[in-house]
């Protein structure tokens, strides 16, 4: 995200170059087994994009969008404006239309902090959060107010099988100066019952480290995690309920209450085997429909109390990516995203996007798209780099937000794993946060994170086209 210090944006600001996206690949878990192995032109998908009048967003033609909140412009129940850097978004059905929970990834002197209102903070010293906005069937906005504050750097993060929102702090904040609390974790936000959140409580059995998003397998409730860091790369992880665990709205809050909250259950790091072989890193994969298999390394101080995470592991024990960013549940497994590596970081291979699928079933990883290096990001020529949030789109394939360096995008991704452009920031460079649709469909929830807007995107759904330009 861009207020982390890895992010390429503010790694590569201006760069300029001559090098389009390469995109190759198949969507297997989406679209069937078939495997593209070649670098793919980009498809249509649902037309070349309209600059909008207004300067914010350029859309297709016949799409239209709507702000449902901006940052420091819109107000709070509680009479503060909308707090500043909307990232990860859950988008839940409510009784007037639909709920969204917005994370706000504040993690220093931004202009507008998460109000700590009594009974909702965390940490008074943490200037983070969440808010929860209720709008109605057309998306409009009807009421915005506080669910957590007091967490520092929220990030990403996902939504539950029963209904709730985890949002995760990207940090490794120690309790040190102005932070009265340890930083580095999971807290779950009911979207619908503002008491159930009073009182926040840190999901310590998830680990403490700089974490990104999250997905759940909504059969056993094991919830994988994606973590952004870097000296050394950001691992992928499972945590696997403790037996006997309920699952249901309160579940993890009282999980970690309890006797032996901060070690409930197994939290676990990945390691990928090719044949007798250890994969170090994910960047070795460069050809869609790369499979690894498999195996899970118990963390041995998940609560990082003298080393981080994943720092407690040997490059030979796990397999490493830069740059973990976003996460999805969908299609019987997840997916998760490695926003771009370099080999000055560590990678082995240079790339600017994977998108990977775990199977839980075959306890596989597979790489189903790749973006090659955009030597030309300021370009807007169907150059790409850099995805981070993800979701999986009803009308078949992804919604990738881009969080590179120069123009960005919502970018998606169809069934054949060729992209095209679906939305454009026309305010400025900043990335594209928290795409996420409404149960129905027929609205696109994301935003832009700074200065923060939610928009409300609607128009003539259907599949995208996959022809060439």
């Amino acid at each position: 995200m861009t207020s982390s210090p890895l992010s390429r944006r503010s790694l590569l600001g201006g760069a300029a170059g001559g090098l389009g996206i390469v995109v190759a690949g198949n969507l297997d878990a989406i679209a069937g087994p078939a495997t593209a192995r070649a670098a793919c032109r980009p498809a249509v998908g649902y037309g070349d994009l309209v600059p909008d009048p207004a300067g914010l967003l350029a859309l297709p033609p016949g799409f239209s969008y709507t702000i449902v909140a901006e940052e420091g412009v819109t107000l709070l129940e509680s009479g503060q404006p909308t707090p500043s850097d909307a990232d990860g978004t859950g988008c839940f059905r409510g009784p007037r239309g639909m709920v969204l929970v917005n994370n706000h990834e504040i993690g220093g002197d931004e202009a507008h902090p998460v109000p700590t209102l009594p009974g909702l903070t965390y940490d008074p010293g943490a200037r983070g959060g969440t808010t929860t906005i209720e709008v109605d069937r057309h998306g409009r906005r009807l009421r915005e107010y506080v669910s957590v504050a007091g967490t520092h750097n929220n990030c990403a993060g996902g939504i539950t099988p029963w209904g709730t929102w985890l949002t995760c702090e990207e940090t490794e904040q120690r309790a040190s100066g102005q932070f009265l609390k340890e930083h580095g974790y999971v807290f779950e936000v009911d979207p619908h019952d503002r008491s159930a959140n009073t009182d926040p409580v840190a999901l310590t059995f998830l680990g403490r480290y700089s974490h990104e998003a999250v997905a759940v397998d909504p059969f056993t409730h094991s919830i994988y995690l994606t973590e952004d860091a870097g000296g050394p790369n950001g691992l992928y992880f499972r945590w696997t309920p403790p037996v006997g665990f309920r699952a249901g709205k309160g579940a993890l809050r009282a999980l970690a209450q309890g006797p032996n909250g901060a070690t409930a259950g197994t939290l676990e790091a990945m390691r990928c085997r090719r044949g007798d072989g250890h994969v170090a890193d994910l960047s070795e994969a460069t050809t869609p429909g790369t499979r690894y298999r498999v195996e899970w390394v118990e963390v041995p101080d998940r609560d990082a109390r003298t080393v981080s995470v994943r720092k407690q592991f040997a490059d030979d024990e796990v397999t490493r990516s830069r740059k973990l960013e976003g996460a999805w549940w969908g299609d019987g497994g997840a997916y998760f995203v490695a926003s771009f590596a370099r080999r000055d970081d560590g990678s082995v291979n240079e790339h600017d996007g994977q998108v990977w699928f775990y199977d839980p079933h075959r306890q596989t990883v597979t790489l189903k798209t790749i973006f090659g290096v955009n030597t030309d990001p300021e370009a807007d020529r169907g150059n790409y780099d850099a995805p981070d949030n993800i979701t999986v789109s009803p009308y078949g394939g992804l919604i990738l937000a881009e969080d590179g360096a120069g123009v960005s995008h919502l970018v998606g991704v169809t069934e054949q794993g060729k992209a095209y452009p679906l939305a454009r920031n026309e305010l400025n460079n900043s990335e594209f946060t928290g795409p996420t649709f409404s149960a129905d469909g027929k609205i696109l929830f994301a935003n832009i994170h700074s200065p923060g807007h939610v928009f409300a995107i609607t128009g003539p759904w259907g599949r995208p086209s996959n022809a060439h330009r």
